[in-house]
């Protein structure tokens, strides 16, 4: 990349909202909207907040905090909301808020914060430099840190849990089954 392409960029210029309005073929059995098509619309509107600030191809490497607070209906107003909380060299965290909105009695809910990690792409595929952030304000700065924070507490678990993985011995560990909704059915 060129230094004009990795001129750093501010949260604001990359800041993306897609709004789309929920129909009866995303729901579910239950009548509500499939967790799946609120997913898809969140990498989609990802990948664009993460493409307008590297300025090339990028993908999901990782999606964290996946969480419905509330139902999303048919009818409803859905817009996601990203922007850049955090680069390093080849990556961004992407920050979405989703928010669902009755536009027959204009209630509106938050349903869903969510963080995709992408990887800016060259042009052979391979990982590339992404521009620099310009924390224009106090709440770019904190999400930056807070960006900070997330990934080192990531990285933790991921240690303890390939610790707790290699160590965890069946026997020794089967007595924590006891007080589980499981039943063992073993020669």
């Amino acid at each position: 990349m060129n230094q004009d392409q990795l001129q750093a960029k501010t949260v604001s210029h990359s800041r993306t909202t897609i709004t789309e309005l929920m129909i009866p073929s995303y729901a579910n059995f239950g009548g509500k909207i499939h967790g799946g098509i609120l997913l898809s619309l969140m990498d989609k509107v990802a990948y664009a907040c993460a493409a307008k600030h590297a300025g090339t191809y990028c993908v999901t490497v990782s999606v964290d905090n996946v969480e419905f607070r509330q139902p999303v209906e048919v009818g409803e107003l859905v817009s996601l909301h990203a922007s850049v909380n955090y680069v390093g060299k080849t990556s961004l965290v992407i920050g979405i808020k989703v928010v669902a909105e009755n536009i027959k009695d204009g209630i509106v809910k938050h349903t869903n914060t969510s963080y995709f990690t992408m990887v800016a792409k060259d042009d052979d595929n391979r990982p590339t430099e992404v521009p620099l952030l310009i924390l224009e304000n106090d709440e770019d700065i904190r999400r930056f840190l807070e960006s900070i924070d997330r990934k080192e507490l990531k990285n933790s678990y991921k240690e303890l849990l390939t610790h707790a993985k290699n160590r965890m011995e069946i026997e020794e560990s089967i007595h924590l089954l006891d007080k589980e909704r499981c039943i063992l059915k073993r020669s």
